[in-house]
């Protein structure tokens, strides 16, 4: 399908090729993912999944925490009300009190031997806004970096 307006064609070659989206090599490691996942003891030689951007190792760790801390979810009746402060700070702040947990959390991992400054801290929503992140920081105009591909297919 070809999107055109006049003689100029609006999307790239790429997004209206066949090599974008499901029919993309990338959606291949995610196809023998789902026909064989791996599992530790039920099926330890299926297929790990190295693509996805988010933690799924800690999900049974999380569901009990809220279980036992229902009024700091946002995902709970009692942490309802907390949605406003959340959403308003899902920019580079972060919470103030993940902050601190996670300055603590650091300081920890190093023994106690450095301490960081929580108001130093920035947060971001994955890595994907995390690379940017750093990028802004280092980089000067003109500046390049290399991206490991596969990354995301879009």
């Amino acid at each position: 399908m070809e999107f055109k307006n006049g003689n100029s064609q609006l999307l790239s070659k790429l997004a209206t090729s066949d090599q974008h989206g499901e029919n993309s090599p990338y959606f291949d490691g995610w196809k023998a993912y789902d026909n064989d996942p791996f599992h530790p003891t039920q099926n330890p030689n299926g297929v790990i999944q190295m693509g996805l951007a988010e933690n799924q190792l800690s999900f049974d760790l999380i569901e009990k925490w809220i279980m036992k801390n229902p009024l700091a979810s946002i995902c709970t009746r009692e942490g309802v009300k907390a949605f406003k402060d959340i959403a308003i700070f899902q920019d580079y702040h972060g919470l103030p009190e993940f902050r601190n947990a996670v300055a603590k959390f650091m300081g920890k991992v190093r023994g106690n031997r450095v301490t960081f400054d929580p108001d130093r801290i920035v947060m971001a929503g994955g890595a994907t806004g995390a690379n940017e992140l750093i990028m802004f920081c280092l980089a000067d105009r003109g500046d390049a970096f290399l991206v490991p591909s596969p990354y995301y297919p879009a």
